[in-house]
């Protein structure tokens, strides 16, 4: 029996990146020529030291000849070149599978229909996000605030990073059991999320630490928000898992590092080391409270968190 082809109009052409910080991302070609590149205005921007900032292009073609479209990658005179599967190219026209190296990362091209996108979409998110709460993965917040701190930086911008910590969480599992507390530990989750912002993040870093940041806010804005989620959850009730006592609750409290971009450091990884010392500052003097990496001025004070966007 012959196997029926798929319609090329019901397939969308799409890099998808095989390693680095998005892989495993379908990236439609929807325009006729697509830009790869280190730059912040390329149409995909690949961060990577070893990427020129205008690497290479897509470019989608009608052949006169067949009428079907191709799809040509170029080198666009970048440093360290192109491979397509392996080989070094100054231009190629692509065929689904192609793997195309710039630098050290790896996409490969593919037609992919609805449910194709959609799988890999769902591989994306089991790979960059935490399975107990839903929020980003330690190694995914690290790779986004890096390219909010870059898009920032290039625009004059400030962001906020936290860093937060579950007060004496043993004592949960030790009284509760550990259903308990990965319960809680999902609650909490959610409570985070509550507060955060359109464009904000929020990750698990692992154990019952977690970290956020802040876009266009500086170190006053940040305590706000840092404020809200150490108030949030110290007045929520917890969800107790046992079946004896069905509506049993308990409560737990946070405490919570702040630093400012790019007051505090421009170095996104600094800039984590210091929240991070700022929450041990808040654990050593009684917990279930925020503290700044530095002391902010009254007129720092005086701004107000700019509203969430739903």
């Amino acid at each position: 029996m012959q196997k029926p082809e798929r319609s090329q109009r019901d397939l969308t052409p799409s890099l998808v990146f095989l390693s680095g910080e998005l892989i495993a991302v379908p990236i439609p070609l929807e325009r006729e020529e697509v830009t790869l590149g280190r730059a912040l205005e390329a149409d995909v921007r690949v961060n990577d030291a070893k990427v020129s900032r205008r690497h290479a292009t897509v470019k989608s073609v009608v052949n006169t000849a067949t009428g079907r479209t191709e799809y040509i990658v170029k080198d666009l005179g970048s440093r360290n070149g192109i491979l397509v599967n392996g080989a070094k190219v100054g231009e190629a026209i692509l065929v689904h599978g192609d793997k195309i190296t710039v630098g050290e990362h790896i996409l490969r091209f593919e037609l992919l229909d609805e449910i194709d996108r959609e799988y890999q979409q769902q591989i994306h998110r089991l790979i960059t996000h935490d399975d107990l709460t839903g929020l980003l993965s330690g190694r995914s917040f690290f790779s986004e605030l890096r390219r909010e701190a870059a898009r920032a930086r290039a625009d004059g911008r400030q962001l906020c990073v936290l860093v937060m910590d579950v007060d004496h969480f043993k004592k949960v599992n030790d009284t509760y059991g550990h259903l308990t507390g990965s319960k809680t530990l999902e609650e909490i989750g959610q409570c985070i999320i509550g507060i955060m912002r359109s464009g904000d993040a929020a990750s698990r870093f692992g154990g019952e630490e977690f970290s956020a940041f802040l876009l266009d806010a500086d170190l006053s804005q940040g305590l706000v928000a840092a404020e809200r989620i150490r108030t949030v959850i110290q007045e929520a009730e917890f969800s107790v898992i046992r079946q004896a006592r069905p509506t049993e609750k308990h409560r737990v409290t946070i405490s919570i590092g702040v630093a400012a971009f790019p007051t505090d450091s421009s170095d996104p990884i600094e800039l984590v080391e210091m929240a991070d010392s700022a929450l041990y500052r808040a654990k050593r003097e009684g917990r279930n409270r925020v503290r700044a990496y530095r002391q902010i001025s009254e007129e720092e004070k005086s701004k107000p968190l700019p509203q969430r966007e739903d």
